[in-house]
């Protein structure tokens, strides 16, 4: 299971994740999304712990905790749903027909 870390600063690292989440048990990974056009963090990140029983004490523990300037906001990360577009609409489907008036 995953924990999503959102709310970051913009400046964080991967080292940073996984120095304070070191403090509440082993880190298995770290994952820092990068913005394609800026090359700087997009200001989440999900990271996972070794044991599971971890992840609910790094939860409580810096859900809502003030780091590097922002309120972090730390849960479970929700599985993948590849239905939704970036702004977490559905995407897909009917309607809207492209239709060419003429003047």
């Amino acid at each position: 299971m995953s924990i999503y870390v959102g709310n970051l600063s913009y400046d964080v690292t991967r080292e940073d994740l996984e120095r304070v989440f070191n403090e509440y048990g082993a880190v298995s990974r770290v994952s820092l999304p990068i913005d394609r056009e800026t090359g700087k963090p997009r200001g989440f990140a999900f990271v996972d712990m070794t044991a599971e029983t971890q992840e609910d004490t790094v939860i409580e523990a810096l859900d809502g905790a003030e780091w590097m300037g922002r309120e972090m906001r730390v849960n479970k990360a929700r599985p993948r749903d590849d239905n939704r577009d970036a702004s977490g609409s559905r995407s897909g489907g009917g309607g809207g027909q492209y239709r060419r008036t003429s003047f």
